[in-house]
């Protein structure tokens, strides 16, 4: 009988004719061929923590979590196969004194996956995890195994770097490494227009910088990420329970109010940011920059040019002050360097990146319109992994290489093999 599959967040659900977990590379390639042979369907899930029905199929859905582990390593570089999770990834890389030069704040996804919807961290001159891919193998719909690199197939690899999944299964990744390294994490409370009147110097002078504004008031809890030469430092009890209010968007039975009585949110929102404070820590890269999650929301963001931010954010005050929304999590703001892969958010422009979100049961239509339409009026890109209502139209204005892009595609999969319906609407195939 078949089972039905969800998300992280319970906000997509679908049930799969056939589920499979290949225990090696022929076991996925006979699948494939199977696949094509009949004229079937196959997408590849990993953590299912996108917020988009990216994996959904009536067909075969396919889990890598069989394929995992360091095939290789020659440092700087390491080859990685694709379903290895990103916080089994940290430690074994430590290991062998290596580490990712950057990463995002959740590290529960596959490599692969969070490779396919654009994935990235904060930090002003550093890009997303595409940048740290230095080689890719893909499992093509015929069957064959490809490999490419910037010197080796180079048009292949810029648009396989962030793929939706949409040219093949990529089975290997190479990543370009740095040697392990400590960062000290200072949180504290701020303005908000005294980190928008300094932020060219916060982007220049931290190594990583982001903040979450409170909506409804001025307070922002400020993050900045610096390399450190001291010894890892425990954590205290009450900045576990400080994480847990704050990274996490609020406490359960705060969330859990203001979706009883939606009123409530407004209250909600200067009780979190009364409870603002300040911590330090020190502790390995990969143990700092990722955030356990245990309050489940829905998530919108999007990638928009770093100059662009200051308007941005005066945008979504004013709508806040008109709309009244019933909202009661922090709004996310990161920022990345530019990159060339031909569908990231970030191509071509160095990003800020704005993340809004919604404890789940509550109504997200009106506030994710409303910000959307501000993001959209400001040249913004939707994050892969992350709701947003583009099509084709308004995805092929924003995205050079996105002609380019459906070319390959359709060359590498002309049955449309890897397609679900999602993916046909925003590559305009259906």
């Amino acid at each position: 009988m078949p089972r039905m599959w969800k998300n992280w967040s319970g906000g997509v659900s679908f049930t799969p004719a056939h589920r499979a977990a290949p225990a090696d590379e022929d076991a996925l390639r006979r699948l494939v061929l199977e696949t094509a042979g009949r004229g079937g369907k196959l997408r590849v899930v990993g953590a299912g923590h996108s917020f988009t029905p990216l994996v959904e199929t009536t067909d075969t859905l396919v889990s890598l979590d069989a394929l995992t582990g360091i095939v290789e390593v020659a440092a700087p570089e390491a080859l990685i196969k694709a379903g290895t999770r990103l916080q089994a990834l940290g430690p074994a890389l430590a290991a062998h004194h290596l580490a990712m030069e950057n990463m995002g704040d959740i590290d529960t996804q596959s490599l692969a996956g969070a490779l396919a919807t654009g994935t990235h961290g904060t930090g002003a001159q550093l890009g997303g995890l595409a940048t740290q891919v230095t080689g890719l193998t893909l499992l093509g719909a015929d069957g064959e195994f490809r490999t490419c690199s910037e010197t080796q197939d180079p048009q292949l690899f810029q648009a396989a770097k962030v793929s939706l999944g949409a040219l093949g299964v990529v089975t290997a990744v190479r990543l370009q490494l740095v040697p392990s390294f400590r960062l000290k994490a200072v949180k504290a409370r701020a303005h908000l227009d005294d980190i928008l009147a300094s932020l060219d110097g916060l982007l220049a002078g931290n190594r990583h910088f982001e903040f979450f504004w409170i909506p409804y008031t001025d307070v922002v809890q400020a993050k900045y990420l610096n390399l450190a030469q001291e010894p890892a430092t425990p954590r205290p009890l009450a900045h576990v329970l400080n994480d847990l209010v704050l990274e996490n968007g609020a406490l359960w039975a705060l969330s859990e109010a203001a979706r009883l009585v939606p009123g409530l949110s407004r209250a909600v929102c200067q009780v979190e940011a009364a409870a603002i404070g300040g911590q330090t820590q020190i502790d390995d890269s990969y143990k700092i920059f990722a955030t356990p999650r245990h309050v489940r929301f829905e998530e919108m963001e999007y990638a928009l040019p770093r100059a662009a931010l200051p308007a941005v954010i005066a945008d979504v005050r004013a709508a806040l002050t008109r709309g009244k929304y019933a909202v009661n999590f922090p709004i996310e703001v990161r920022f990345g360097a530019g990159d060339e892969a031909w569908l990231s958010p970030a191509h071509g422009r160095d990003t800020a990146y704005v993340a809004v979100h919604m404890y789940r049961g509550m109504d997200l239509v009106p506030y994710f319109s409303a910000m959307e339409a501000i993001f959209r009026a400001h040249g913004g890109r939707p994050h892969w992994g992350k709701r947003h209502t583009l099509g084709a139209e308004a995805l092929a204005g924003l995205y050079p290489r996105w002609a380019d892009f459906l070319a390959l595609r359709q060359q590498l999969d002309p049955a449309g093999m890897f397609l679900n319906g999602p993916l046909e609407r925003i590559f305009g195939l259906s």
